[in-house]
């Protein structure tokens, strides 16, 4: 079995199989892990305002709703300290098993948390912690499930392509949050907000079932073996990336501000801003973010695809920019109210978010040195939790009661986008150069 995982002893068809393993094991595992973590953030904008904090005002409400939101975005860097240092150390199969395990428990204790009228403000206590659980999980869930893909890439020139893959589980787990929300909306009815919303929380445990079912059965990537062969094992890589990779950390977080905050805004934010205080109905909503996840099923690839001919950074570049413009198209089209209107606003805004998703996932894991890359591009990516997907709820939020137009958001989505091409500027981009090497770090 040894020789199953160095490049070398496959041939062409057995390493194509090992690849295409990979690349499936990890998507439908990201697909699970976000469809749990999305479910939470529908949940919050729609129901948790007034389900665990009734005597606030709509509007405190959906803020103390959207702040236990955030602390599943504090927690990811937990995650990925944590995970990204079993990575680096174990594998990246090893600890992709235990990341589904903790976010898929966590989101089906979540089916079973009482509400404010049951056991008072204990139940927002324990959905606190819960969702810090589910957060810990997806932050060590990203880095593997992209580096399980990455490492088996043999050539250069697709690389993009794979790691965008892995990417490509946000749509699906958008998707099948929102299509589950939607039907079990229908079927309850009145309900909903009874006891409708906890199924889709409980029926996550049969989609962790299947995704360790099929982790189980891939092996290590030849990239990590060659680090055991080389007996070039970090004792303590997150120590060892901070103080020889700052930059790259710093630049991974800061490039996601385009991309994360308005996406949150766009997938969380438009069930408050929709529905509650626009009056619009909750399942036109529902319908709209379902179809904007499905064009992102071509969009996400399609972006990694051609960050192999034109670059990673040119790519993200590109997408930052449009970001930058469509944050006013999109409220200026919403605020019409206009069905239409708010339809295609919300199906396209998935699109400059795909600009730069779809190649994000190999700019920032090729940045880093391939003993500490679990642990880098794991913390990079999660450390924007705490400056972009996590706040964005918030700060739109409070933006719109304090100037009560959704152009004052558009200014912050601008903000966010200046803020990336700045710093996907200066990230370095190894598009086509070898990644299994060690880098000068």
């Amino acid at each position: 079995m040894a020789m199953a995982t160095t490049y070398g002893s496959l041939s062409e068809s057995e390493h194509g199989v090992q690849l295409r393993k990979a690349v499936i094991a990890s998507t439908i595992g990201t697909t699970i892990e976000w469809y749990d973590f999305f479910i939470y953030n529908i949940a919050a904008g729609l129901l948790f305002g007034r389900l665990y904090f009734p005597h606030e005002s709509p509007i405190a409400g959906t803020l103390a709703a959207f702040a236990t939101y955030f602390v599943g975005f504090a927690a990811r860097p937990i995650g990925a300290v944590i995970f990204g240092h079993y990575g680096d150390r174990i594998g990246r199969k090893a600890t992709l098993i235990a990341t589904l395990l903790c976010m898929g428990i966590a989101t089906f204790l979540i089916a079973f948390v009482p509400t404010y009228a049951s056991i008072g403000i204990w139940g927002a206590v324990l959905l606190t912690l819960l969702r810090a659980l589910q957060g810990i999980g997806v932050g060590g869930e990203w880095g593997g499930s992209v580096l399980l893909s990455m490492e088996w890439a043999r050539t250069h020139g697709h690389r993009g392509l794979v790691a965008s893959w892995p990417q490509f589980g946000v749509p699906s787990g958008l998707f099948l949050a929102n299509l589950v929300i939607l039907g079990f909306s229908t079927w309850s009815g009145d309900q909903f907000a009874v006891w409708g919303w906890r199924i889709p929380f409980a029926l996550s445990i049969i989609l962790v079932g299947i995704g360790l079912w099929i982790r189980l059965g891939i092996l290590e990537t030849p990239v990590f073996q060659k680090l055991l062969d080389q007996n070039k094992i970090e004792r303590a890589p997150i120590t060892e990336v901070i103080k020889k990779q700052p930059r790259e950390i710093i630049l991974a977080a800061l490039l996601r501000m385009a991309e994360q905050a308005p996406f949150y805004i766009y997938a969380a934010f438009i069930f408050y801003y929709a529905v509650h205080a626009l009056h619009m109905q909750r399942n036109f909503i529902l319908v709209a973010v379902l179809v904007a996840a499905c064009v992102s099923f071509f969009t996400i690839p399609f972006a990694g695809h051609i960050s192999d001919r034109i670059g990673r950074r040119n790519m993200y570049l590109i997408g930052a920019a449009v970001t930058g413009i469509y944050g006013f198209v999109y409220f200026g089209l919403v605020d019409t109210t206009i069905p239409w209107a708010v339809f295609i606003a919300i199906v396209f805004s998935i699109v400059p978010h795909d600009l730069q998703y779809g190649p994000q996932a190999a700019l920032i894991a090729e940045a880093f040195t391939p003993r500490l890359r679990y642990s880098g591009s794991s913390l990079g990516y999660q450390l924007a939790s705490l400056i972009a997907g996590g706040p964005a709820p918030l700060i739109a939020t409070a933006l719109f009661a304090a100037y009560n137009t959704g152009y004052a958001i558009a200014v912050y989505i601008a903000a966010c986008a200046v803020v990336s091409l700045i710093s996907a500027s200066f990230m370095p981009d190894y598009t086509g150069k070898d990644i299994s090497a060690e880098y000068d770090a």
